[in-house]
């Protein structure tokens, strides 16, 4: 059910014409280029030891994940609401339609980006790919909780909808999309010990880069973080069913 109701989020969303659903990864890709060059051409070929292409690109695909994530889940189920029709179908499957399908894109890109980097040497071989895996299933995680808790409060509110844009853009620099733990004041570090994101963020560098950063992380935050937050998560959904009238 679930792979049938992503391949028809993929034929809405971006048709069959040009390069058709791979336009999932090509989005986040090109943002990731686009904004590693900018950077490359402001700051320099390397900032604290390590290439500045590939440490934006480590950073703005997963936050590319967690933007289009939290967009694509408001109102996600009045707009395919009337699907409900179909027994075999639960809001959950929703929710974890439209999060796959940006979760598969931003792999995607961030899998040819590191190959096509690697090949002109502007990007390391991971030196650590466990912990690389653990950084990404704790940054997916905690945006799919954030998901599961948004889609439902944004079919109770207008203003949270208006909000989510704003919020997303105000939630970069508690993500360590563009800046390492080591590399910030000791008040910094103790704010943003507490973000889940930046916990994860550490371990994908950790992986990547090795011992040319200083990565640092635990794993009671995010843990701790994400658990809460799917609990709360499921149980909105739970009740947000209750509400839903089925055409």
């Amino acid at each position: 059910m679930i792979s049938a109701l992503m391949l028809r989020e993929l034929v809405t969303r971006f048709g069959r014409e040009n390069i058709g659903f791979l336009w999932i990864m090509a989005e986040p890709l090109l943002f990731a280029l686009v904004v590693g060059v900018l950077w490359r051409f402001m700051k320099g070929p390397e900032e604290h030891g390590v290439s500045v292409i590939a440490f934006v690109a480590t950073g703005y695909i997963p936050l590319t994940l967690f933007r289009q994530s939290l967009q694509r889940s408001v109102r996600v189920f009045s707009v395919n609401g009337s699907l409900l029709y179909h027994r075999q179908i639960q809001v959950l499957d929703f929710i974890f339609v439209r999060f796959f399908v940006e979760l598969i894109g931003a792999m995607m890109a961030y899998v040819f980006i590191a190959i096509l980097l690697i090949a002109v040497g502007e990007f390391p071989v991971p030196a650590n790919l466990g912990i690389f895996l653990v950084g990404w299933f704790y940054y997916a995680w905690f945006t799919l909780a954030l998901v599961l808790c948004l889609a439902p409060l944004s079919e109770q509110s207008d203003i949270l909808e208006k909000l989510v844009p704003l919020t997303t853009y105000i939630a970069i620099p508690f993500s360590g999309t563009f800046t390492m733990m080591s590399w910030l004041t000791p008040p910094a570090q103790a704010v943003l010990w507490y973000s889940p994101f930046v916990h994860a963020m550490e371990m994908m560098r950790d992986g990547i880069f090795g011992s040319r950063v200083d990565a640092e992380y635990g794993f009671f935050v995010p843990t701790a973080a994400c658990l809460v937050l799917t609990l709360f998560g499921l149980i909105l959904c739970r009740r947000v069913r209750r509400d839903l009238v089925v055409e």
